[in-house]
């Protein structure tokens, strides 16, 4: 494996890592996969109002420099976002497709390039009953997906990262940011994979 790509990973994790987020989202490295690619890096959020998570997600960065006929490229990101949802919502029977295309209009709305998008939206409700009898009814919407983002330099990634943050605000019902308003940096100690 050679410099450049390594180089172009470690440019990637690091503009990832480096993010600045929307104060509601609470950012933390996380182990990522070991075995799937070469080189990986993985964050999770969490999106809290007044202390409440309303949303949780995660996003992993995976590179493989020989590429994956699979991912139709050499990165692939993957991601995990869930919130809870009016159970009124999870009977919709448009809330998959309406899922999926927060998904689409965050990336457009980046104007991330990306090839081979896939994923699958879910939406669950329970019930409790017996001895929890008491507890709330709960609905969420879950959506996983991944893609393979078409960069050529370490920064070209955020405007997936970007991407995902706005989809996770979108999962837990938060207006995107107006254009111009900046996010609080977040600092967190670098423990990615090579």
């Amino acid at each position: 494996m050679g410099k450049a790509e390594s180089g172009l990973f470690e440019a990637a994790a690091s503009s990832l890592t480096g993010m600045l987020w929307r104060p509601e989202l609470i950012v933390e490295e996380i182990p990522a996969p070991q075995r799937i690619a070469p080189f990986a890096v993985a964050i999770s959020a969490e999106v809290e109002i007044d202390d409440a998570e309303i949303g949780q997600g995660r996003l992993i960065l995976l590179h493989d420099p020989a590429g994956n006929p699979a991912w139709d490229g050499t990165f692939r990101c993957v991601t995990f976002a869930r919130a809870t949802v009016d159970p009124d919502m999870v009977v919709d029977p448009l809330l998959a497709d309406v899922g999926w295309s927060w998904l689409e209009d965050a990336l457009g709305g980046r104007g991330a390039e990306y090839v081979a998008p896939s994923g699958t939206v879910t939406a669950v409700s329970s019930k409790a009953f017996g001895s929890m009898e008491g507890d709330p009814d709960r609905a969420e919407v879950e959506i996983r997906a991944s893609w393979t983002p078409l960069i050529d330099v370490g920064a070209a990634i955020i405007p997936h990262v970007e991407a995902w943050q706005d989809l996770l605000c979108m999962v837990a019902g938060l207006p995107l940011l107006p254009e111009g308003v900046i996010p609080l940096p977040l600092h967190r100690a670098a423990n990615r994979r090579r």
